[in-house]
């Protein structure tokens, strides 16, 4: 976690921005939660566990700043709350989403199961194809019976 953190201090630092403790605090929140998809208020109750004179509007400027520089990416579920997930855009090809409307559980694909049509499209309308975003919504095992 050091390394990483050391590279964005280093990201940031190249666009004349400092990697403050609490911002700091809030990369270590989504380094230590990869594998989920946090809310920004999700973000603020982790730190506030952590630093609890982090404040939320710190946290929504940080993240921000994060999205910026690629040092996060967000996701839409349509529920009208913003996710976020540690990495570049460089490794969101290929990551799709299975959403219970149930529960709200989010389970991650990490098939490509696009592919093939994105070749397809690209060979019939002459398209260029950088990046494509799947979301399945139905019922998670435990919400379907």
């Amino acid at each position: 976690m050091k390394k990483i953190i050391n590279q964005v201090g280093e990201k940031l630092r190249a666009k004349e921005y400092k990697l403050t403790p609490q911002r700091q605090q809030i990369l270590e929140v989504m380094l230590e939660n990869k594998d989920k998809h946090l809310s920004a208020e999700d973000v603020y109750n982790l730190v506030k566990r952590k630093a609890p004179d982090v404040g939320l509007a710190t946290v929504y400027r940080t993240l921000e700043l994060f999205l910026e520089h690629e040092i996060i990416h967000s996701v839409d579920f349509g529920d009208g709350r913003k996710r976020y997930e540690y990495g570049d855009n460089s490794d969101r090809h290929h990551h799709h989403h299975a959403i219970c409307l149930k529960c709200g559980k989010i389970l991650e694909i990490n098939e490509d199961l696009l592919e093939e049509l994105e070749k397809q499209v690209a060979r019939d309308y002459n398209f260029v194809v950088t990046d494509h975003e799947l979301k399945i919504f139905g019922h998670c095992g435990e919400c379907k019976q």
